[in-house]
């Protein structure tokens, strides 16, 4: 490992995350690649297998996996593209994903992307990760990508240098963006994708034009499922943080800490929720939703309650749920599918090819949903995309 300027740990011999289809390119620089690559198109067959035809048009939408499952799914449709070559290729950034949302405290709405490439496919040179891409607006009617963080070409928010590790490559991959009292925040995982080498938290006192390294943690920690973070911003001074190990080849549990939010930069100030004979905090943390292989996760609280979005892999969709408090009970809490995949060509409503994400927009009300969702199944299809939904509160 090396310290940057930054004054962080970066990998360079190690591993990190990705949220989605990544640039864990095979070959070289951004831009070289031998066939697939990026952990063979997710390895859950978000790519390829979607892309040629696996799941087609007659395929029955699976959306139950457990007893608290809906019968059917949420009535959800596609509001936009949010970025391509049309809509963000000027700033040279036509390919990109993840684009977590979040509202400025200058009133515009800042999407942070992960892998974010130049060029007329992906990967190309002129790999970023991450970017901020920026709408003046932030009203969920007139969301338009109309200016980038730092300039032209996807400059990276923090320093990534995409460091060589035997055939692949470091990166930079957000899990969440968010905002308290006027400061924005934001967590990487750090490393080669789907094998975090670190994590670490960074914030910004500028609307996100620059960013100040706060902390980080081993990858490791409490069996690599305090990797994917997502933080819920509550009233009673706390931030609730649900976390997953990032790689979703792998069974895990999801836990929950809180922290105050004069602490966020301070790993020590992190406590855990578990279960030594009954539930509280200060317990060895528990996993409160059992295991599963976890996509992309989003924890916030909303018009009194809280709402958890994320990626399931088995069977795959975009889920939600909707729950009164940060420690209710998620194993009795109705799981709404929001998004389900198709084939490329067969989209329609809530059939997506090749979907991942699912970050709520700030200033949606549950029933007026607003998620961004990821695609990517080839080299000229890869984006964030705008959609609404109505969930059951």
């Amino acid at each position: 490992m090396t310290h940057t300027s930054d004054g962080h740990v970066a990998a360079t011999g190690g591993r990190a995350g990705t949220t989605g289809g990544r640039a864990g390119t095979t070959a070289g620089q951004a831009g070289t690649t031998a066939g697939p690559s990026r952990r063979e198109l997710l390895r859950i067959g978000l790519g390829v297998a979607v892309g040629a035809g696996a799941i087609t048009a007659g395929t029955p939408a699976a959306v139950a996996n457990g007893p608290y499952d809906p019968t059917g799914p949420t009535i959800t449709v596609k509001v936009k593209n949010l970025s391509g070559p049309a809509e963000t290729g000027r700033f040279g950034a036509p390919w990109t994903d993840l684009g977590i949302p979040v509202r400025c405290p200058d009133g515009s709405m800042l999407f942070v992307c992960g892998d974010t490439f130049g060029g007329d496919r992906v990967p190309e040179p002129d790999w970023n990760a991450p970017v901020g891409l920026r709408s003046g607006s932030a009203d969920l009617g007139n969301l338009r990508i109309d200016d980038v963080v730092r300039g032209a070409h996807g400059i990276s928010l923090v320093e990534e240098p995409h460091n060589p590790v035997g055939n692949d490559f470091t990166t930079a991959i957000p899990s969440d963006a968010f905002v308290v009292d006027g400061v924005m925040y934001m967590h990487l995982m750090r490393g080669v994708i789907y094998d975090t080498h670190h994590t670490d938290f960074w914030r910004s006192t500028d609307n996100g034009n620059t960013w100040e390294y706060l902390c980080q943690w081993p990858g490791d920690l409490h069996g690599g499922q305090f990797q994917q973070k997502t933080y819920a911003v509550a009233d009673d001074g706390y931030c609730y943080v649900l976390s997953t190990v990032f790689d979703r080849d792998v069974q895990s549990g999801m836990l929950l800490h809180r922290v105050r939010q004069d602490r966020l930069g301070d790993p020590d100030a992190y406590e855990p929720w578990g279960y030594d004979g009954g539930w509280r905090w200060g317990a060895s943390p528990t996993s409160v939703f059992g295991t599963r292989k976890w996509g992309e996760l989003c924890f916030r609280a909303m018009d009194g309650k809280y709402v958890l979005t994320w990626l399931n892999t088995d069977p795959l969709s975009i889920r939600a749920m909707v729950f009164p408090l940060p420690t209710s009970d998620l194993t009795r809490t109705l799981e709404q599918t929001m998004v389900l995949p198709c084939a490329p060509g067969q989209e329609v409503a809530n059939l997506v090819a090749a979907p991942y994400g699912g970050f709520v927009v700030p200033g949606s009300t549950f029933g007026n949903f607003h998620i961004v969702v990821s695609q990517w199944y080839d080299p000229t299809n890869y984006r964030i995309m705008q959609y609404r939904s109505a969930l059951l509160s």
